[in-house]
């Protein structure tokens, strides 16, 4: 029988006693956990997840023996991060949730010029953290112990204008000419996939990715949604 899987975010070692952080003490109460019940930690820097043992309930506090640890990884082989034009209502919250299922490394929130969502300042923070919460609690559903970093939402041009090192960069278009992702991402590279929102990227806006590095490519004749086209990439991409 598989155990709880908690995330806690703190350095973990065999043989010692921590309390829980709130968020995770939390979640072995209303699992109704009682002293010498067996849960999973993880999400220390380490990566692979130990097994604990509830030594003490309190009404807001849980105390914790750590366990042996399990150098498990379920990550697949390539990295892709997303750089999302972030889709309306709960679909980013369903996208981060899928996207995270299926293993992306990494999620940037971008702001376009078609965007319906638009988020800056206290608002746009308080959605970042729920959406990194919506990773973690997927991250304990689905069995990773690595928890995909959600990063603030940024406007798409302030984002194009950092430095272009590192990963290989694809661009979702429907321009025609673009290369169908699976034969133009490089063998076993990592990967940075930008996807637009609702009505996609404008032409002004594809034109500034290409000029930062990205190039285009198509996931096939079917228009997919703003919240399925990422995952559509994601498969693609890992399998």
């Amino acid at each position: 029988m598989s155990l709880p899987r908690i995330h806690c975010a703190l350095p973990l070692a065999t043989g010692s006693v921590i309390d829980l952080p709130p968020g995770a003490a939390r979640h072995v109460q209303v699992l109704r956990l009682q002293p010498g019940g067996l849960i999973t930690l993880f999400g220390g820097e380490q990566g692979g997840e130990f097994e604990a043992t509830v030594e003490h309930m309190g009404r807001s506090d849980v105390r914790v023996l750590v366990g042996p640890h399990h150098a498990l990884e379920r990550e697949p082989a390539r990295a892709v991060h997303l750089v999302l034009g972030m889709p309306a209502n709960d679909r980013m919250d369903w996208l981060v949730e899928k996207a995270t299922e299926l293993g992306v490394a990494s999620i940037q929130p971008v702001v376009t010029e078609r965007s319906v969502l638009r988020l800056n300042g206290e608002r746009a923070q308080k959605k970042r953290e729920h959406w990194q919460a919506v990773a973690v609690a997927a991250c304990e559903q689905c069995g990773r112990n690595r928890v995909p970093p959600v990063h603030a939402v940024r406007s798409l041009s302030d984002w194009l204008a950092q430095p272009a090192d590192g990963p290989q960069r694809l661009l979702l278009s429907l321009r025609a000419g673009a290369s169908p992702v699976h034969a133009t991402a490089v063998a076993g590279s990592a990967v940075t996939f930008l996807s637009g929102p609702e009505g996609g990227l404008s032409p002004a806006e594809e034109d500034a990715a290409i000029a930062a590095g990205f190039t285009p490519v198509t996931l096939g004749p079917r228009v997919l949604r703003a919240e399925t086209a990422p995952l559509a990439a994601l498969v693609a991409l890992t399998l």
